[in-house]
């Protein structure tokens, strides 16, 4: 499968990630088709992304604005697709309906077009059987904003042909980004090992341990995240954070260390969906103060240690069940979600005995399977090993 410079980049799907996507491939100086079946969308994404450019140039960080613009052009028939190298899904996170784009698409592109899809949390492997060439699937998972964030997953499915997983690396490489390669399992690297970030952070506030602002600034002041989990998931939405944690907790079949939180389920249905709502965790509204943390360094210590152990541990496990190698998870963590430290790394530098007997601790206090130390954890301090 040929992959060039040259080659047209199809991206389906005209909302915020489908319009970064196609800005990245343009840029990169690839013809994009971007298509949508809503005209409207099609109209607003073009508009904003004209608007995005020439904003680019003015500060400089464009050469030409206008020669981008000119290499994109929108459709809202999927039979203008069919010339296309490669084809990047981005819609709604549903598996039927992905299933049916890519059986659709199969019917309308040539047999050496790669299909990829950027699901943030469903199987790769599935969205695969939909198509007779399966081999040519895979999942190019990039972060929101595409245009900015430089960490791009690789997902093979267990279909995918094994030569498309390093000719992917080394096309998102020229696009400017930071490949991982990531198995084919419930959130891939970001998605999985950050799900204790939120869930824990939403424990501690659900038995009254801290206040929501309380977390987030011990998480900011004293951890060292750029965000606490609160403004976090206010900024990212609940419509989207909360609907992966819940596909994550069923794709592992109900494991409890992914089980979601009653606390944000109900800001979903009522509706506070976080910025774009006006309301989630916090009020948006015009003139509404944050509330103020309560500055315990004691108390902050406490939940930092608590969230970051149970980040560590996610880690720890993805690396001992061969999710990726242990340079990509760190890179993922820090790239992806601008963690200030790889997991595995921190680790290390607690040292994994000390990290083992704070989770043991955990799981002696509350009895909760989803303290349980990964058995990497417990195995490599049982022979002395300190860190990776």
């Amino acid at each position: 499968m040929e992959l060039n410079k040259n080659m047209i980049v199809g991206v389906v799907g005209a909302g915020a990630m489908g319009s970064g996507i196609a800005q990245v491939a343009a840029q990169a100086g690839h013809p994009v088709i971007v298509y949508d079946t809503n005209g409207q969308a099609l109209e607003r994404a073009a508009e904003q992304l004209r608007k995005t450019l020439q904003k680019l140039e003015e500060k400089g960080k464009l050469e030409s604005a206008e020669s981008v613009w000119s290499r994109i052009s929108y459709s809202a028939s999927l039979e203008d697709l069919k010339d296309a190298g490669l084809v990047i899904e981005a819609i709604v996170e549903n598996l039927e309906i992905k299933k049916k784009v890519f059986a659709a698409l199969e019917g309308i592109v040539g047999e050496l077009t790669v299909l990829a899809t950027n699901t943030s949390s469903l199987s790769v492997t599935s969205i695969a059987s939909a198509c007779q060439l399966s081999g040519r699937v895979i999942g190019i998972h990039f972060f929101n904003p595409a245009p900015l964030m430089t960490l791009v997953e690789i997902i093979p499915a267990i279909q995918t042909s094994g030569q498309l997983v390093w000719d992917i690396r080394d096309l998102i490489r020229a696009w400017g980004k930071e490949p991982v390669i990531a198995k084919d399992t419930p959130g891939f690297i970001v998605n999985r090992v950050a799900r204790p970030f939120y869930g824990e952070a939403l424990r501690i506030y659900e038995e009254g341990l801290a206040d929501m602002a309380t977390i987030d600034w011990a998480m900011k002041a004293l951890g060292g995240f750029r965000m606490g989990p609160f403004e976090l998931m206010d900024y990212i939405g609940h419509d989207v954070n909360y609907i992966v944690t819940e596909t994550v907790f069923a794709s592992f079949f109900y494991d409890n260390r992914y089980k979601p939180s009653f606390s944000q389920k109900r800001l979903l249905e009522a509706g506070w969906l976080g910025r774009k709502s006006g309301r989630g965790f916090y009020s948006y509204a015009p003139g509404a103060a944050l509330p103020e943390p309560v500055k315990d360094e004691a108390l902050g210590q406490h939940i930092v240690d608590r969230v970051v152990l149970m980040l560590m541990n996610e880690a720890i496990d993805a690396l001992y069940l061969n999710i990726a190698t242990k340079e990509d998870i760190d890179l993922a963590m820090t790239k992806g979600v601008n963690y200030p430290k790889g997991l595995l790394e921190w680790a290390g530098q607690w040292g994994l005995d000390k990290v083992l007997k704070g989770l043991d601790s955990l799981f002696d206090t509350y009895h909760d399977e989803r303290y349980r130390a990964s058995a990497m954890l417990r195995s490599l301090v049982a022979k002395g090993q300190v860190n990776f």
